[in-house]
């Protein structure tokens, strides 16, 4: 390593040894740069530990956390770093060549800006014919500019936040949390502020299936039900949410029709019919919450199930 650490990169991981490695591999090719950084992975109860995927790559050290989330594996990993600023990736993501780059300068240049949202694109397996979830994906599912820009957090498969602040504010939420929205609006309403920087950039694969870009929504759907406070207005503006949700595609078929996140006809019929579709199950699984209750069951995993 040349000079001090600049960046310290944590990875939580579970049972993706091969999305890890793809990860690693562009992080390791961003030494180019000549900007110091550290890779911290952090295992949360894989079924064999991912040495193999870890092996050969510069200046990485491999930890594990047994607490469940990717939250707790984020903390502990920024327990173990020693730079002055901190990156969160996932393990699915692949950073873009200049990502370590981007963020070091970018931090540097502005010591006003305390924390950083990138951009996340969708990585396409075939872009000469999409599949109807990859479509869907690449409008609906990594808005990171607004999450940033309107919302006020980062989503942690692609944020970097100065060290002193991670401390200050405290650490993720457990695996019952949607962790980095969490976190993120905790840190801006403590008056710490925030950036969108597109320049660094990762890509990351779409669901492989819609059961597993179910189970996603499931778990957001869960923790929005969580924050319903009892009583019948609550539960009441809870089934009208419902209802709109069933009506929402077709509001949304103008987006999709004037967006430029995909291209040609066929690409945005197969969006609208993954939206509709999604947003049908998401109508039901809230329709279920308020009848039965239970959300419980579909927090208590990140990425345990398997497709």
């Amino acid at each position: 390593m040349n000079g001090p650490l600049q960046l310290s990169v944590i990875i939580p991981h579970l049972n993706e040894p091969d999305d890890l490695r793809r990860c690693l591999l562009s992080l390791d090719a961003q030494h180019e740069d000549d900007v110091p950084f550290e890779i911290i992975v952090v295992d949360n109860g894989s079924t064999e530990m991912p040495e193999a995927a870890c092996s050969g790559i510069r200046n990485l050290r491999l930890e594990r956390e047994v607490l469940p989330g990717p939250g707790p594996a984020r903390n502990f990993g920024a327990s173990r770093a020693r730079a002055e600023i901190l990156a969160f990736i996932d393990s699915d993501c692949i950073a873009q060549p200049g990502w370590v780059r981007s963020i070091v300068g970018y931090m540097a240049k502005n010591p006003n800006i305390d924390l950083l949202g990138g951009d996340i694109g969708v990585l396409i397996h075939n872009p000469q014919s999409p599949s109807a979830i990859e479509s869907y994906e690449n409008i609906y599912s990594y808005r990171a500019r607004v999450y940033v820009e309107r919302y006020g957090f980062a989503a942690t498969g692609n944020m970097a936040v100065r060290a002193q602040v991670f401390q200050s504010v405290g650490p993720f939420g457990g695996i019952a949390t949607m962790e980095d929205t969490e976190w993120g609006q905790r840190a801006t309403a403590l008056g710490y502020r925030i950036a969108f920087l597109p320049e660094a950039s990762v890509l990351t694969p779409s669901c492989k299936s819609f059961g597993e870009l179910a189970r996603r929504w499931d778990r957001h759907v869960a923790h929005e039900y969580g924050k319903v406070a009892g009583g019948r207005a609550a539960m009441l503006r809870w089934l009208v949410g419902c209802a709109i949700v069933v009506a929402s595609p077709l509001a949304e078929s103008v987006k999709i029709l004037t967006t430029d996140r995909v291209s040609g006809l066929r690409n945005r019929a197969l969006a609208l019919a993954c939206l509709t579709r999604i947003r049908l199950h998401r109508a039901r699984r809230m329709f279920e919450l308020a009848l039965h209750g239970g959300a419980s069951r579909f927090v208590q995993s990140w990425n345990r199930e398997q497709s």
